[in-house]
């Protein structure tokens, strides 16, 4: 159930929920992922909350600039894999598993094709689909114990639909080693090479997030939004093709005995026993 609330002006805020909460700021608004005992795991109610969000913040005219984070611990491990692996006894699951990737695709979408800069303050574990997040926002700052990495080979997954951006945000040949070792990168890594564009102090991330929100709204909302389009629609055109093709892929992953044996192996933390 989302509620309304108001800031210390009294000024409505965007709706909020159990998942996703929703704060305004001078000229900026931040959507906090909340759900930290899943490290802010991305459920089907939480991503169609996120997608709301952005829709809000969207229709406020004092909010110039969005800052996207997450609570406790985490910024965001990834979908949710035990929503994932109940889905496997139902007997329409493959229309399930194609919604969800379908959905996934959607969001990131609406991030990209958002009007105001994006800000990803990045206050842990940015793994998966919560990778996915940090790039499809237009900024990034982090913290010091931030890290980031695609998971997915060692759950039998493949990571469609984030594929494509990282090779957008950081060229083919680092995206290609990230994505094939399933490695988990630290801050200093992810700076290097270019996922991560500011590292600052664990205590300082929201604050710079909002710092860099502040300079976006100096800037004409009009010059924004054309610079956004600029670059995510014109120099990435094919940024949406690829997405699509990569929420096929993901999708189609999700039916294989891979899958089924290593998302197993996650939720009963043991190592998957992949068949030869």
């Amino acid at each position: 159930m989302i509620t309304t609330n108001q800031d210390e002006n009294g000024s409505p805020l965007p709706p909020e929920s159990s998942l996703v909460r929703v704060k305004t700021h001078q000229s900026s608004g931040t959507i906090i992922l909340d759900r930290p005992e899943k490290c802010n795991a991305l459920s089907r109610t939480m991503i169609s909350e996120i997608v709301q969000a952005f829709d809000d913040l969207h229709q406020e005219p004092k909010v110039r600039a969005v800052i996207l984070t997450g609570a406790g611990a985490a910024f965001c491990s990834g979908l949710d894999l035990a929503e994932m692996h109940a889905t496997l006894s139902e007997q329409d699951a493959w229309r399930q598993w194609r919604e969800d990737a379908v959905r996934y695709r959607e969001l990131l979408d609406v991030m990209l094709r958002f009007p105001k800069p994006i800000i990803a303050a990045v206050n842990g574990p940015a793994l998966a689909a919560g990778a996915g997040l940090v790039l499809a926002s237009d900024m990034v700052v982090a913290g010091p114990g931030a890290s980031f990495g695609f998971p997915e080979a060692k759950r039998g997954l493949v990571a469609g639909q984030t594929a494509p951006l990282l090779v957008f945000r950081i060229g083919a040949g680092r995206a290609a080693n990230l994505l094939l070792t399933a490695e988990n990168v630290d801050a200093e890594t992810s700076h290097r090479i270019g996922v991560f564009h500011e590292l600052v102090a664990h205590e300082q991330v929201w604050a710079r997030a909002h710092e860099m929100a502040a300079l976006c709204a100096e800037s004409a909302h009009e010059s924004l939004l054309m610079t956004k389009r600029l670059l995510n629609e014109t120099i990435g055109e094919h940024l949406g093709v690829l997405l699509s093709a990569g929420a096929a892929a993901s999708a189609t992953s999700r039916t294989t005995e891979a899958a089924a044996e290593g998302i197993a192996a996650f939720l009963k933390k043991r190592e998957p026993r992949w068949s030869q």
